[in-house]
This record gives C-alpha cells, sequence and structure tokens, in this order.
C-alpha cells in the first residue's frame, strides 16, 4: 500500500497508526449482511462480505472483499406505468408490460417501441 513501510517489522497497530498521522482512518463496517451493485441488466451481489471504510482527508472509499454472485436484474414494473402506455399507444396491457420489461421500465421507450409498430 505504501512502499517502504507495507512488509516486514511493521505490526497491523504500528500501520494504524502511521496512516493516522498521514490524516487516513480506517475502519470495518460490523454486521454486513449483503452488498448489492445494481447496473441496467444485471446485480452482482456479496453474501459473506467484508467492507472496509477508509477515510482519507474527507474522501471515503469503501473495499468489499468477498465472493461475487450474479444475477439478472429483475424490473418491477407498476401498473400505472402499464396503463401509461395503454393510453398513449392504444395497444393492450399485455402488449405494454412486454414492451416496458424489454426496454427495463424505461416509459419512452416502449412507447416508442409500440409507437412505431
Amino acid at each position: 500500500m505504501f512502499p517502504g513501510i507495507g512488509g516486514k517489522g511493521v505490526s497491523p497497530k504500528k500501520m494504524k497508526q502511521m496512516m493516522k498521522q498521514m490524516g487516513i482512518n480506517i475502519e470495518e463496517i460490523e454486521g454486513v449482511e449483503e452488498v448489492t451493485i445494481r447496473t441496467k441488466d444485471r446485480e452482482i451481489f456479496f453474501l459473506d462480505a467484508s467492507v472496509t471504510v477508509m477515510d482519507a482527508q474527507g474522501n471515503r472509499s469503501y473495499q468489499v472483499v468477498g465472493t461475487p454472485q450474479e444475477r439478472d436484474r429483475q424490473v418491477s414494473i407498476p401498473d400505472a406505468d402499464v396503463e401509461l402506455v395503454v393510453a398513449q399507444t392504444g395497444c393492450s396491457s399485455d402488449e405494454a408490460r412486454a414492451a416496458l420489461e424489454e426496454s427495463s421500465g424505461d416509459l419512452a421507450e416502449a412507447i416508442v417501441k409500440l409507437s412505431s409498430v
């Protein structure tokens, strides 16, 4: 992490003390049950995560260590969105829901897609 001070002869306590002198504070978040990273089409989650927070002069960084697992992201489509797409396009509610699911819940994309058919 820091050249010349990381390896042999430096105890974790001494390392923590030196980092504190440089304005860096590191602490582990206790009791973490799950960490989830969501993208548009998938989720990466850690059930066995260890999370460490490093605060260096007001800038906070989080380090996640664990076994990542992936799953497709399930998008919840509210009935109000389906009704809006039906009202705008005149399609059936099944067609509207399918278009919304295909567009990951994006109303404008679903309406444009159904309007251009």
